[in-house]
C-alpha cells in the first residue's frame, strides 16, 4: 500500500482528499500546517506528497526547496488557487513535479498522482506475456489461446488484461481502469469497465459466471488472481 501525505489548511479539501484516496487504497496521512506537515514528510517519508502552496507557519514553496536541498526526492504534487503562471513556473523550479489549480478534479488528480507514482524506478515495469489458468497471452503479438485455441481479444481487452497482470492480488477500482487504460483526459462511465469485463471473462474463464481469475470486489471494483 503506497503511503501519500497531505499538506492543506482548508478542512474541506482535507477531508474530501482523504476520502478519496483512501477509497483508492491509499494510506494517507496528513497536515494542516506547514511546519507539522515538513516534519511529517522528514521524519516518516512518504511515496507522494500533495502539496497546497497557501499554507500557515511554512508555505509549500519553502516546504518544496527544503525538501530538495535535503536530498529528498519523493513526488510532489502542488495544489494552489492561484492562477498566474509565475506562481506554477516557482513551483517546477523549486522541485515540484505536477502542478493543479484549485478547483480541480478528483478524479484528474488521482490519475496525476498514478503517474507521477509510475515515474519511480519500482513502477517502471512490464510484461511480454503471461500464463493463468489454461489462458496464454502474447501481449507483443497481441495473441491469446485458451485450452489451446486462439481467442480473438481487442487491444483495449488486451491492455486490460495486461493492467491486471501487473497489478496481480490488488484490489483495482473502476475509476483507476478508466484514468489507467483509457486516459484521464476520456470520459467514458464505470459502466464502460463493467461491459469490458463481462466480455473479457466470456474469453479468458471457463466459467464465466463463476470467475476464477477476474474477480469482482464488491463496492470496490475487480482483482485479478492467477488461480
Amino acid at each position: 500500500m503506497k503511503r501519500l501525505l497531505i499538506i492543506e489548511d482548508d478542512p474541506a479539501i482535507l477531508k474530501g482528499l482523504e476520502a478519496s484516496l483512501k477509497a483508492e487504497h491509499y494510506e494517507v496521512r496528513s497536515a494542516m500546517d506547514g511546519e507539522a506537515g515538513y516534519r511529517l514528510a522528514r521524519e516518516e517519508p512518504a511515496d507522494l506528497i500533495i502539496l497546497d502552496v497557501m499554507l500557515p507557519g511554512k508555505n509549500g514553496d519553502e516546504i518544496c526547496r527544503d525538501l530538495r536541498a535535503e536530498g529528498i526526492e519523493v513526488p510532489i504534487l502542488m495544489l494552489t488557487s492561484r492562477k498566474e503562471e509565475m506562481d506554477k513556473v516557482l513551483g517546477l523550479e523549486l522541485g515540484a513535479d505536477d502542478y493543479m489549480t484549485k478547483p480541480f478534479s478528483v478524479r484528474e488528480l488521482q490519475a496525476r498522482i498514478r503517474a507521477l507514482l509510475r515515474r519511480r524506478p519500482e513502477y517502471r515495469k512490464d510484461i511480454d506475456e503471461a500464463t493463468f489458468g489454461n489462458v496464454h497471452v502474447d501481449f507483443k503479438t497481441h495473441e491469446a489461446t485458451r485450452a489451446g485455441q486462439p481467442v480473438k481479444l481487442s487491444a483495449r481487452e488486451l491492455e486490460i488484461l495486461k493492467f491486471f497482470v501487473l497489478h496481480e492480488g490488488e484490489v483495482v477500482s473502476r475509476n483507476t481502469l478508466l484514468d489507467e487504460v483509457w486516459g484521464y483526459e476520456a470520459f467514458p462511465s464505470t459502466r464502460t469497465v463493467d461491459n469490458y469485463i463481462l466480455a473479457l471473462r466470456k474469453k479468458v474463464e471457463d466459467d464465466p459466471s463463476h470467475p476464477a481469475h477476474l474477480l469482482t470486489m464488491h463496492a470496490a471494483g475487480y482483482k485479478f488472481v492467477k488461480g
